[in-house]
């Protein structure tokens, strides 16, 4: 006797398991006991009998609970009758479909296993050790579930701070028997297919409101004060953040026209600068001028640096200190910072303190600059920083120290970032480390200063480098003598002003911000460059959205307050962030409610909050009497099952049934013996897709019927183009048309291929009563008088399939004469066969014999002149082509003029000696 193995619910494999991985173990050689049972009582098979070898399979599918763990005891079937071995084997036959086995199922297999009376067996532990991590390792492998689920929220304020998409049901009849209070926490939607009335649905959601909202401000031909000038906004937001659920709003930032300007030079004055001093000198009024361009607000400031004033930095000695220059050069004294000039609309005051500044001197190349641009930054009264755009120019030919350079001269303190000027000098100098990069970076953020470095080319990689490190800052190439500063300095700030970028304070843990930028041109940037917009000009405006999100609420009661601001301004947008901790049925709440077993808890949002110490749905146990056996036997539906049927617990001696990760998918009823997703399935949907699972039977939506809700009731499938339905030669079932005769085919029985065509069947006789012509001339009267013909003098007269509400077939046949005769056939509504003939079939003429042979003698006649005319022109290219090379050869020929050897000529000539030629 073979058991069938059941199909899992969920037959899909799961991504992790492959088919490599799905193996089966056999266990051998399994030594049997004799029996007192009668044989009949053994169940095995004849082969397992014969061969003393037991091979069980136990296929792990979807299983859980009561039935499913049922299911698999029974693939662990003892070979022999109970008393003898137990010989199980555990395999994973179908290993691919386990996507998420129930651990408690595996439980239940160890304790079948454990359980059986099991006498002496030899087999080998191990491959049951292997088949046991197989099983835990598809159960670890089980994917995320639902956040509202997998939570167990046990209120609905805890319920809404699992996520957005979570919500509470509040229906005190909403809870079906054996589900556990957190069953009211899970997706909306799933809510509301499970019967909860959205009026009953908790699901509170955040808002944003905007407090101040001043317009940015637009061009004006009035002269505006600083603090009347609007270049961010909003200006103050109010967020109230429900959790995973973002809320944004938009940050619209437009340069404003003729803003005012406060620019600090700051000057390295050691000995290398000496010549660059004396450009500086005249720089007041100049620059004001070229700045008077720009804005007609401008103030300009200066200050000056060298060095810590301790060794080794400088020389100590008593002479140094007075003129720590060499030879004749006459010097101040080394000093470490010293505010010259406090910011000042009136550039010759800036030229004459300039001009009465003399040169300094250090020992070592990299000069004290850090100092210098904290106490710029920090001492905002003493520099008489406004509220404006601030620059700080910073000048040089050296490089700088930075915090820890600063123990060489015995300075260990850290710097402490706090203004230390006395009568405008830096007087803390030689007890504070020098400042660190990320320091200077808080500390000019903070007051708003934007840097310029103004450094020598033989420095400049260097300082690039420093202002990658600096947010709103920039590098000019100095001249040998600073005659190009002013165009440097007005090259920057053009640089600086036409990008803005925002920051924002600290934020806790569970807040997150995400900004967009909307640019010019169209420009949309994400992620951090969505912070940042390039390429702005006066006047321009572009948009950043803003969104913020938190998980979960902060461990603090009071708002949470966040400042958005464009690095280099002064002006940012406060965002106070408020939590939505609660339910609004919390304010309801009543504590110790009678409905919570007497004053045990607080009956809040349509169920029990219970006291410490307390459980049950209604808090009616105490957590010390929540496993005892009394209780634990009512939670059986009998004393041969398990405890709520293994797919639940037994809490007060009711059953809770326990959640599945699917939220669609749930265990109920008194022992959680019922759920919804065990129903048969059709097309791989549950109940066909047409139909709901009730404990595990299908309750089909109307027009459906069928176990697994997959048979329409609907016909219309089945009409044939007759209107009829199947065509008259079946009937429909379940929206099928089942053909009586076997000959049809088709879903409407129409199509019959064994069949002639209704052409070729009504050809003879339509043939013998239109012509009297064909095989059934002679009995044609007999056979042929079942349909009514018409006949049409023209084509054009025979019906088309668009003039009748009934189907036409047009046809084509040849007659016994081998002429064409054209007709058309059609069964009317009325059942009448009608048969409309063309009057004169169509006979096609014989060919014309005389054209034809005259037309072949002529093209063989002329066929052969062609290939006459081909050969002589051949044969008069070949002969030109001989001749021409006769004569080639003729004019190569080389002929010998030599005389013969034995000639000898008939006349000879005397000459006489005497004559002279007279």
């Amino acid at each position: 006797m073979t058991r069938q193995i059941p199909t899992p619910s969920q037959p899909s494999p799961h991504p992790l398991v492959s088919p490599e991985l799905c193996i089966r173990i056999r266990l051998k050689s399994v030594d049997t006991v004799p029996t007192k049972e009668p044989a009949a009582s053994i169940n095995t098979t004849a082969e397992g009998r014969d061969s003393k070898e037991a091979m069980l399979f136990t296929v792990m599918g979807e299983i859980w609970g009561g039935e499913a763990a049922g299911s698999l005891r029974g693939y662990l079937r003892p070979v022999t009758s109970s008393g003898s071995v137990c010989a199980a084997a555990v395999g994973f036959g179908r290993l691919c479909a386990v996507a998420h086995a129930n651990i408690q199922s595996i439980k239940q297999i160890a304790l079948s296993i454990g359980s059986k009376t099991c006498l002496p067996l030899k087999m080998d532990l191990k491959l049951i050790f292997i088949a046991f991590i197989g099983l835990f390792y598809c159960c670890n492998s089980q994917k995320e579930g639902n956040e509202c689920i997998n939570k167990n929220a046990k209120h609905c304020g805890e319920c809404i701070q699992t996520g957005a998409k979570c919500g509470w049901c509040t229906d005190p009849d909403f809870l079906k028997q054996g589900e556990t209070v957190s069953s009211r926490c899970d997706e909306l939607q799933s809510l509301i297919k499970r019967g909860c009335n959205k009026t009953f649905i908790e699901n509170p959601l955040g808002k944003k409101d905007i407090l101040k909202d001043k317009d940015v401000t637009n061009r004006s031909k009035e002269k505006l004060r600083p603090e009347d000038i609007t270049q961010v906004q909003p200006q103050q937001v109010r967020l109230t953040l429900r959790s995973g659920e973002p809320q944004s709003f938009k940050l619209k930032f437009k340069r404003a026209e003729d803003y005012p300007i406060d620019l600090y030079y700051l000057m390295d004055l050691s000995y290398s600068m000496k010549d660059d001093l004396e450009n500086v000198k005249n720089l007041g009024t100049s620059l004001m001028h070229e700045m008077s361009k720009i804005t007609s607000d401008f103030k300009i400031g200066f200050g000056s640096f060298v060095e810590k004033t301790v060794m080794p930095y400088i020389s100590t000695t008593p002479a140094k200190l007075l003129n720590p220059c060499t030879g004749d050069q006459n010097c101040t004294s080394p000093f470490s910072y010293k505010n010259v000039l406090p910011l000042t609309g009136n550039g010759a005051t800036f030229n004459r303190l300039v001009g009465e500044q003399q040169i300094s001197g250090n020992l070592d190349s990299p000069e004290g600059g850090f100092d210098a641009i904290m106490q710029v930054a920090v001492c905002g009264q003493q520099i008489g920083w406004r509220n404006v755009t601030r620059l700080l120019v910073f000048s040089t030919d050296a490089g700088f120290h930075f915090a820890g350079d600063g123990k060489l001269g015995g300075i260990v303190l850290p710097n402490d970032g706090k203004c230390h000027l006395e009568n405008n000098v830096y007087t803390m100098s030689h007890y504070y480390d020098y400042p660190s990069i990320a320091h200077l970076v808080q500390k000019l953020s903070d007051n708003n200063i934007q840097t310029i470095f103004a450094v020598t080319e033989e420095f400049q990689p260097v300082y690039q480098e420093l202002k990658n490190l600096i947010p709103k800052s920039a590098v000019g190439t100095l001249s040998a003598n600073s005659s190009n500063v002013i165009n440097l300095i007005i090259d920057a700030y053009n640089a600086l002003s036409s990008e803005v970028i925002l920051e924002n304070t600290k934020v806790s843990n569970n807040v997150t911000i995400e900004y967009t930028s909307h640019c010019k041109n169209g420009v949309i940037n994400k992620g951090e460059n969505g912070r940042k917009c390039s390429n702005i000009s006066i006047g321009d405006e572009v948009h950043f959205n803003i969104s913020i999100t938190s998980k979960g609420c902060p461990n603090q009661t009071n708002p949470e307050i966040i400042k958005i601001k464009p690095l280099g301004f002064t002006e940012e947008v406060e965002i106070i962030l408020h939590f939505i901790c609660e339910c609004d049925c919390h304010s309801e709440a009543i504590n110790n409610s009678q409905v919570c077993s007497n004053g045990n808890g607080t009956y809040e949002c349509g169920a029990c909050r219970c006291k410490d110490g307390r459980v049950g749905r209604e808090c009616e146990c105490s957590s010390n009497e929540v496993s005892t056996e009394d209780m634990d036997r009512t939670c059986r539906k009998d004393n041969g099952t398990d405890i709520c049927s293994n797919n639940g617990e037994c809490v007060c001696g009711t059953c809770e049934c326990k959640p599945r990760e699917n939220p669609e998918e749930r265990y109920s009823g008194q022992f959680c013996e019922c759920d919804n997703f065990n129903c048969d399935r059709s097309g791989n949907k549950l109940c066909g897709g047409h139909g709901v699972c009730e404990c595990r039977k299908c309750i089909c939506d109307p027009m459906w019927n069928g176990t697994a809700c997959d048979c329409s009731l609907d016909q219309s499938t089945c009409y044939a183009s007759n209107k009829q339905i199947c065509n008259g030669r079946g009937r429909c079932e379940c929206g099928i048309c089942k053909c009586d005769d076997p000959k049809f085919q088709g879903p409407t029985c129409e199509t019959c291929p064994t069949c002639p065509s209704v052409c070729a069947e009504h050809k003879e006789c339509v043939e013998c009563r239109a012509f009297g012509t064909g095989v059934k001339k002679e009995t044609c009267q007999k056979e042929c008088s079942d349909f009514t013909m018409h006949k049409v003098p023209t084509k054009d007269k025979i019906p088309q399939p668009t003039d009748k509400s009934y189907p036409v077939m047009h046809c084509k046949e040849r007659d016994a004469n081998d002429c064409w005769f054209y007709y058309t056939y059609a069964v009317t509504n009325s059942t009448e066969k009608v048969v409309y003939v063309l009057d004169e079939p169509d006979c096609p003429t014989g060919p014309d014999i005389i054209p034809i042979v005259a037309g072949v003698v002529a093209g063989i006649v002329l066929i052969g002149l062609a290939l006459l005319l081909i050969w002589k022109l051949l044969m008069i290219i070949h002969d030109r082509r001989e001749f021409a090379k006769f004569e080639k050869e003729k004019m190569n020929a080389k002929w010998d003029t030599g005389e013969n050897p034995i000639y000898k000529s008939a006349v000879t000539t005397v000459v006489n000696p005497k004559y002279e030629g007279k």
